[in-house]
């Protein structure tokens, strides 16, 4: 297992940016799996508000299933920024995660190039971000993994100057999301995106959702799961105790690249 932290200049965000990566291509003679060689599939996973590239390989046991799943992971900063385009700032984050870090890793890493063998994944903010770009890029990802996923377009939409929740106020929300009065129909909502994919033929990437019964983003994942049953697009969603915390993402994170990979792992 190579563990990689990574500086580059990103075009997207005009400055250099740091990531992390879990690339499983070196294990014990003696451990090492018959299907190791060729092109690796990858996950591109996305930290929480308040976090860092760093948080998955800190606080879950992410490169224990990289190494079980010959998985490679690709975790990028996303700031608190939502994994959005900020355009009045010219710091496209969408676009960097969608377009320039897939493009950037494939060349650096020995990574399929292949639409299903590429996924992204997320928790919280991080799964909105997944959610997002997931269908904004639909051509590069083939499944998308969002856990406890703050869909909060569903509830600053159409805010006023004044709002605050316990996680911010209008004026972060204004510059992250941009105009608010509209944002529902937007690129930044999910519904409007799912609607065009559907609306068009285009194909969409497979989605599992998962949301501890606890936590306080229970009421937007079930939103968003019940207009998928309405608009009949197929998907996996799952409910089981938990709050918003790592012990509940560790637990989903393994199923869902079970679900994603549809196979044991390759190790015990």
């Amino acid at each position: 297992m190579a563990t990689l932290n990574i500086h580059f200049f990103s075009q997207s965000l005009r400055r250099e940016i740091p990531l992390t990566a879990l690339v499983p291509m070196d294990s014990p003679v003696h451990s090492a799996p018959e299907n190791s060689s060729g092109p690796l599939k990858t996950l591109y996973l996305l930290h929480g508000y308040s976090g860092t590239h760093t948080d998955w390989i800190n606080f879950s046991r992410i490169r224990e299933l990289s190494d079980r799943y010959r998985i490679a992971v690709i975790m990028p900063s996303g700031e608190n920024h939502f994994y959005v385009d900020d355009e009045d700032r010219g710091a496209l984050y969408g676009e960097y995660l969608g377009r320039e870090l897939v493009d950037f890793t494939r060349k650096l890493l020995p990574l399929s190039a292949a639409r299903e063998d590429t996924f992204i994944g997320g928790l919280s903010m991080g799964g909105y971000g997944a959610i997002r770009n997931g269908y904004k890029y639909a051509d590069r990802f083939g499944k998308i993994i969002a856990l406890s996923s703050a869909i909060i377009p569903y509830n600053i939409a159409n805010i006023e100057p004044g709002f605050k929740d316990g996680i911010a106020d209008y004026g972060y929300y204004r510059s992250v999301f941009g105009d608010l009065t509209r944002l529902l129909g937007s690129d930044k909502d999910p519904e409007a995106l799912v609607r065009r994919l559907t609306e068009s033929g285009a194909e969409l990437p497979s989605l599992y959702m998962a949301c501890g019964t606890e936590d306080f983003l229970l009421d937007v994942n079930r939103r968003f799961h019940e207009f998928l049953v309405r608009e009949r697009v197929d998907h996996t969603y799952r409910e089981s105790p938990g709050a918003h915390t790592w012990d509940f993402w560790n637990e989903t994170i393994a199923d869902g690249l079970n679900w994603a990979l549809g196979e044991p792992p390759t190790r015990p």
